[in-house]
């Protein structure tokens, strides 16, 4: 049985969704009605184009390979095809714990609860289980919620998961979905050997349904793609598609000295709360974290050196309004979705312009206008163009206000 049994009454015609001649609704998809309920409660209408493009291929059981970045909408279509396969194919009888259905393979903690979150929202109208496994965190509460009951979905880091299968504690070998998001971002970070290690320990490539998605096609993605996937679509959706329009975007001329008083001005003048500060090295984030505070400006760290306990307890402190600003590297702050986030603002310009395209997905979220500031000084302005090039539109520069530049604490200085 995997359809809720306590399902309040709920019809399909209770979510009209209008049919539009250029958009894909969820209704077009012949989904399950407990999916569907969900859907509805989420508020998902139409689908994005990763979505459009790839659903209707992964709901008939086919691989794909697809290149499309954070804030696509690329989790909802890869959960969204398990749970309807799932559903559709239900295992009676009694199941082994430690034996997923589908592992969905993600390369940071904060990136795979996103995504156990979303999966928990979909599966409310029915009995499949999602189970976390990821580095970090409670080692033995981990393993007892593995034991306790059977899991459907299984979404983990590379890492913790290879702990787990090392004890035996996790058999890959029932797995009939395999996901591998953000595969480039794996593969940045050095985890590839041990997603070689967790492949091999799935059925064969046609043996089950494999779904790749990164933000980039490299040489050796296409090469991980043809040797794990079995005669797959590759699907391509353009960075037009993700810079949304929800998201004003300014660039500040200045230069490396003023920066600091830029931000603090822009954060005091402006009254901006629930702020994402981006910076390209950890020492630098740090920095900022220590200037602020000096400055008595609620701020937090968020990056690698920071134990992921104390992470967590950051993040969740952020998301109830309780820091101002979050200082943060693009590897801790890649997949975290956070509802109300007012401004993003590029401390440094990120040496990868895809990194630029995931920073500022942190705010305009959910219908909601954000405002994205970057600071380019002579040191990082040349990386320009390239972000320019890869988000196919010209970014406003101009100066920095003369305003926004002086020190408001100075006396002899023009009021703000």
């Amino acid at each position: 049985m995997t359809v809720s049994t306590d399902v309040p009454a709920w019809s399909i015609e209770d979510f009209a969704v209008e049919p539009a001649d250029d958009k894909t609704r969820f209704h077009d998809l012949d989904l399950p009605k407990a999916l569907m309920h969900a859907i509805a409660d989420l508020g998902f209408r139409y689908t994005s184009p990763i979505q459009a493009e790839s659903l209707p291929i992964a709901l008939d059981g086919e691989d794909i390979v697809a290149k499309a970045q954070t804030g696509t909408g690329k989790t909802a279509a890869f959960l969204v095809t398990l749970i309807d396969t799932f559903l559709r194919e239900p295992i009676e009888g009694k199941r082994r714990t430690g034996t997923p259905r589908a592992l969905v393979l993600a390369p940071t903690r904060e990136l795979v609860v996103q995504i156990a979150k979303d999966a928990e929202a979909l599966v409310k109208y029915t009995d499949l289980k999602v189970q976390t496994i990821v580095g970090g965190m409670d080692y033995q509460r981990q393993r007892d919620s593995l034991r306790a009951s059977p899991c459907d979905i299984m979404v983990a880091t590379p890492g913790r998961l290879i702990d787990f299968l090392g004890q035996n504690e996790i058999n890959l070998r029932k797995i009939e979905i395999l996901v591998l998001d953000e595969a480039d971002r794996m593969l940045d970070m050095g985890f590839m050997p041990d997603v070689r290690r967790i492949v091999r320990a799935c059925p064969r490539k046609e043996s089950r349904q494999t779904l790749l998605f990164s933000a980039t096609f490299t040489p050796q993605i296409l090469e991980i793609s043809e040797r794990w996937t079995f005669e797959p679509t590759r699907i391509e959706i353009e960075p037009d598609h993700v810079t949304t329009d929800s998201v004003e975007q300014i660039v500040y001329i200045t230069t490396a000295e003023t920066k600091y008083q830029l931000l603090k001005n822009l954060i005091a003048t402006r009254e901006l709360h629930k702020v994402m500060v981006f910076a390209n090295r950890r020492d630098l984030c740090r920095e900022l974290v220590e200037r602020l505070e000096r400055d008595g400006v609620d701020a937090a760290l968020l990056s690698g050196e920071v134990p992921q306990r104390k992470r967590t307890q950051t993040l969740d402190r952020f998301k109830e309004g309780k820091i101002r600003i979050l200082v943060a590297t693009d590897v801790a702050g890649r997949g975290i979705h956070i509802d109300g986030v007012g401004h993003v603002i590029n401390y440094t310009l990120p040496e990868d312009a895809e990194d630029y395209v995931h920073r500022i997905g942190r705010t305009g979220r959910a219908g909601a206008v954000g405002t994205s500031i970057s600071f380019a000084c002579e040191d990082d302005s040349f990386l320009l163009p390239e972000i320019e090039a890869f988000i196919g539109r010209k970014l406003p520069c101009e100066q920095a206000p003369e305003s926004l530049i002086v020190d408001v604490t100075d006396s002899s200085a023009p009021t703000v």
